[in-house]
Order: C-alpha cells, then sequence, then structure tokens
C-alpha cells in the first residue's frame, strides 16, 4: 500500500521568501575600486580592496544561515498537525513561534503522488553542455515524508539530496535500526531523517469478527465471514501498485512452494503467481481505497468489515465509537518506515534542517504516534509523553519491528534471484490492469 490520504485541506499558502540583501556602493567605495583597479594611490587603495574582497564572503555567511521564514512539505495525513482537528495534537505552532518558519502543507494520498508532487514544476531537461542546470532553489516543495517505495525513486532521479547530518544535532537519538536503513541511507549517505513507522494492519468490524481474523485471506480469497455472508463486496484492497508486496506476502505462507523469499523481489514465476491472486480478489472488492478519510466513511456507512489499512483510520473510528479493530495476521504485515527528505534545490533549506531536527524531539514524535497509531523513530519518546501514554508504544506494535517486510521500491537488480526480478515499472503497469478487472 501507499499511505494516508485525506479530507485535511491542502494549507499550501503564498510563500515569503527572505528578501535578497543587495550592497549598494558609494560614490566613495566605487572611486576606491577604481582606484584599486588602476594601481593608483596604492597606500590608500590596498586596504580598501582588501576589505571590498571580505564583504561578499560574510553576506554568503548570512545568506547561507539566514532562515527563509517558509517552509513547504508534502506529507501524510496525520503526520503535519496543528490544532486544527484537535487543540491537543499540535505539533507546528510552537516551531513556527521558535523559528518564524511559516509551516505550509500538502497532503498526499499515496507514495506515486508524492513522486509527482515533488518532481512536479521542475525545470526543463538540462540544455546539451549546461553543467550548471538546473539553477538552484526552484523545488516546488521543500521537504517530504516518503515511505521506502518512494525514496529509492527520489533519491536515484535526483529529486532529493543527501541530508548533513551534523546540522542535525539530535540525529544520534534515532534508532540505530533506522539510523542506516537501506531505503534512506544510499552509496555512505544519508538521504533524510527518519520521521515514523508502523505496520500495514488488517481493519476489521467486531460485529462480525467476534475474535480478530488470523488470516489476510478474508480480504484475499472468497468466503462466508463469521456471521454467515460472503465477504464480496465487503472488503476493499489499497489501489496502490505496491499492494501486490501485501499478496505476496500472504503467498509466501500460504504456497511455501513458490519460494518466496522477499516479498519486493519477485522473479517471473513468483510475480504472475501474485497477479494470479490479485485477479481472483478483484470480485470481492467494494473499493481500490487511498483516501483514508473516505475509507474511514466506507467502514460507517458502506458496510465495509475487513481491509488492509493504517492505525490512523483505526484510531479515527474508534474516536467516533465504530465497532472496529486491528490486527496482524499470521502471515505478518508490510509496513511503512517514512524518512523526511531534503528536496534538491529547496528553496527553504535554512527551514528544512530546522524543522528535520524539531522533527525528531522525544515530544514531538510522541505527540505523533498517539495521533497516527505509528511507532517513534526515537525510543526516548515512549517514555512520559502524556499523550501516548505509558503503554502507547507497546499498544501501537513497537515490539513488531522485526516482523514487518517495510516498504521498498521493487528494482531489477535484487539479491534473491540472480536472473533479477520485476522492477517496480511492472507493478504499476499490471496494478492498474489488476484494478480494471484485466
Amino acid at each position: 500500500m501507499a499511505r494516508k490520504a485525506g479530507v485535511y485541506p491542502d494549507t499550501r499558502a503564498n510563500k515569503k521568501g527572505l528578501d535578497m540583501l543587495t550592497a549598494k556602493r558609494s560614490p566613495r567605495l566605487s572611486w576606491l575600486v577604481t582606484a584599486c583597479s588602476a594601481a593608483i594611490v596604492v597606500v590608500l587603495a590596498l586596504p580598501a580592496c582588501s576589505k571590498k574582497e571580505e564583504a561578499p564572503a560574510a553576506d554568503a555567511m548570512m545568506a547561507s544561515t539566514a532562515l527563509e521564514g517558509s517552509l513547504d512539505i508534502v506529507a501524510w495525513p496525520g503526520y503535519i498537525e496543528r490544532g486544527e482537528t484537535d487543540k491537543a495534537y499540535d505539533w507546528v505552532s510552537a516551531f513556527e513561534a521558535e523559528t518564524g518558519c511559516k509551516v505550509n502543507v500538502k497532503i498526499a494520498g499515496t507514495s506515486d503522488e508524492m513522486v509527482s508532487l515533488m518532481t512536479s514544476g521542475g525545470p526543463q531537461p538540462s540544455p546539451p553542455g549546461d553543467a550548471s542546470w538546473p539553477p538552484p532553489g526552484n523545488a516546488p516543495y521543500d521537504l517530504v515524508t516518503a515511505s521506502g517505495d518512494a525514496s529509492i525513486r527520489l533519491i536515484r532521479g535526483g529529486t532529493v539530496m543527501p541530508v548533513d547530518v551534523t546540522r542535525i544535532p539530535s540525529f544520534s537519538s534515532v534508532d540505530e535500526r533506522l539510523q542506516k536503513a537501506a531505503w534512506h541511507y544510499v552509496d555512505g549517505k544519508h538521504y533524510g531523517v527518519p520521521y515514523q513507522w508502523g505496520p500495514n494492519v488488517l481493519m476489521y468490524n467486531t460485529d462480525v469478527f467476534k475474535s480478530p481474523p488470523t488470516s489476510w485471506s478474508v480480504v484475499f480469497e472468497p468466503q462466508k465471514l463469521p456471521d454467515g455472508k460472503p465477504n464480496k463486496g465487503r472488503v476493499q484492497a489499497y489501489d496502490g501498485p505496491i499492494y501486490i508486496a501485501d499478496a505476496a506476502l500472504y503467498l509466501k505462507t500460504k504456497n511455501p512452494d513458490l519460494g518466496i523469499k522477499d516479498p519486493y523481489e519477485l522473479n517471473e514465476a513468483q510475480y504472475s503467481a501474485v497477479l494470479t491472486l490479485l485477479r481472483g480478489q478483484h470480485p470481492l472488492i467494494q473499493r481500490y481505497w487511498h483516501d483514508a478519510n473516505v475509507q474511514v466513511q466506507d467502514f460507517q456507512n458502506e458496510g465495509i468489515v475487513a481491509s488492509g489499512s493504517w492505525p490512523f483510520q483505526a484510531n479515527t473510528l474508534l474516536m467516533n465509537k465504530a465497532k472496529v479493530a486491528i490486527t496482524v495476521p499470521a502471515e505478518g504485515a508490510t509496513g511503512w518506515a517514512d524518512t523526511t527528505m531534503l528536496a534538491t534545490g529547496a528553496r527553504h533549506p535554512n527551514c528544512a534542517y530546522k524543522w528535520m531536527e524539531w522533527s525528531i524531539s522525544p515530544k514531538v514524535q510522541g505527540d505523533v504516534a498517539a495521533w497516527f497509531g505509528s511507532n517513534p523513530v526515537v525510543p526516548k519518546a515512549c517514555e512520559g509523553n502524556a499523550l501516548l501514554g505509558l503503554e502507547g508504544c507497546k499498544t501501537n506494535g513497537i515490539e513488531n519491528f522485526d516482523k514487518i517486510a517495510f516498504w521498498r521500491t521493487p528494482e531489477a537488480k535484487c539479491a534473491s534471484h540472480a536472473e533479477g526480478c520485476v522492477p517496480y515499472a511492472r507493478w504499476v503497469t499490471d496494478y492498474a490492469g489488476v484494478m480494471g478487472g484485466k
């Protein structure tokens, strides 16, 4: 799955860039510079030349550290909250007050949408021989909270750039298992700062399922549910190509003869079996969802009783007193470990670095985990957070880290098969066909 959309408004506003400082040359300075160039009045001119050479360096230093007053972030819904939904959940307002960086958020519902947004409005292809292209500071957004099925694409495409972790003093507090995770640490470089992680859970209606379903088969294969009614038209599937990995993980246990070792590394035979499963699932599906809030409404009003989901939807439904619960079935679960990544040519890089540091403070980490139902990347956040509570991290599954098959972009070159694996481009095309009933 790719995650987290919603009715959250597009709060991206007109941004206030930092006015460029311009040095106005006085007539006296112009005279001195001219005198330097002509080698006239040597005793006076040399000191003046020295001062003239130092000024740009000082100006450049000021420009490189000055906060730009604005910050544009592409994020999953529920990831950047300013108290508009619940006043207790606000980790934006204090940041803005402390830094003067106005945070503008663009909500994205899938990883593919995130990649599209981060590459939108970019420069035209490089003119032949022009090594300076593209010019700096023209990225449409500064930061993106990318999942593993987007991060590698953003790195390979040059859309995001390495970050200097020395500018992020709290980076060492991040869980060591995530500091150099393969989906953001590439070729010895950090392409971002971990943000949150969690599983893709099976959400179910507790009136229908008196006990938690033990298998993902309730959404993948036709059957009668515990209430005696068929599952056809009462279950959902995610509409992102990465959902192929969920089906592969299910088949890894159900059909071990396929030899699936990694749901993101499938050879042709394994991939064909997974597509067959998904095509058989198609008649059961009421909706291929990507909007988290639409799924919430479907569970409340459209008779949906089981679906792959995120803790965010479950938390929202429980707040509305809906009869739902979540579980991770015996086959395990895919999951996401999201990274805050810095755009190449970010227009507000200094505000972006301030946010990356802010985002991994224990307070922010705990608040996000409490709101979203995710797990913090900073273990210290599990302690003493009023919103998360004493057992919050345990409830959110922090002990399940090693059981999750975290999202990654499928690539042709893979460790599982010498002959290679089916790349993501094929996943995109074929899953579109599956959703279309082909």
